[in-house]
């Protein structure tokens, strides 16, 4: 049993989706974000970095996982599914995992922070943002121009980037023309644990 500590924001719904695509039994724990209790003294000891999701895999001794890539990444492992044991494959997965934990995920969160969040209004920046997060889609969309899927099945790639991607409107960034990555955000969102 897995309880997993979240909220609805991209980096829990990755996780949550995993869940889902492996048939894992586990509890969800909704943490109030805008109530602050991601930085409440129980949560910290969970994640000293005060950020969600967090899992506790009770299988084994209440293993604690904090981080939403290191979760699948672990998830993966646990349970042989959505990541080749070894060689090529591997790699490629665990590329593009990269590419969204350190190009999409950080470039479209400070796009929808100075879109949505920021108490003053910023051009320069809110364009920096939204110009590089949709720089970033065109890569992904040149990748699926001859492919399904990001690393040739359907991977933990393929649902951490789209976790973000999925609210690209809320970042004020647009998907249009690139039909490749349009096509493969339609595939996701009809999957029964995506959607779940």
């Amino acid at each position: 049993m897995i309880d997993l500590y979240t909220a609805p924001t991209p980096n829990g719904w990755k996780v949550s989706m995993t869940l889902e695509e492996m048939e894992l039994e586990y509890t969800v724990h909704v943490i109030d974000l805008s109530a602050g209790e991601q930085q409440s003294a129980s949560f910290l000891s969970m994640n000293p970095n005060g950020r969600i999701p967090v899992i506790i895999d009770r299988s084994v001794n209440k293993l604690t996982i904090f981080d939403s890539n290191a979760i699948l990444f672990y998830l993966a492992e646990k349970t042989g599914l959505l990541l080749p044991t070894s060689g090529h494959k591997r790699q490629e997965v665990m590329q593009w995992l990269m590419f969204q934990a350190s190009g999409i995920g950080p470039m479209q969160g400070q796009a929808v922070v100075f879109e949505r969040y920021f108490p003053e209004d910023v051009p320069a920046a809110r364009l920096r943002y939204q110009n590089e997060t949709r720089r970033l889609y065109e890569v992904l969309n040149i990748r699926l121009e001859n492919r399904e899927w990001l690393a040739g099945d359907f991977s933990i790639a393929d649902i951490a980037n789209w976790s973000w991607i999925r609210s690209h409107r809320w970042a004020r960034v647009s998907t249009e023309k690139l039909n490749h990555l349009e096509r493969w955000m339609g595939q996701l969102r009809a999957r029964p644990s995506c959607e779940r």
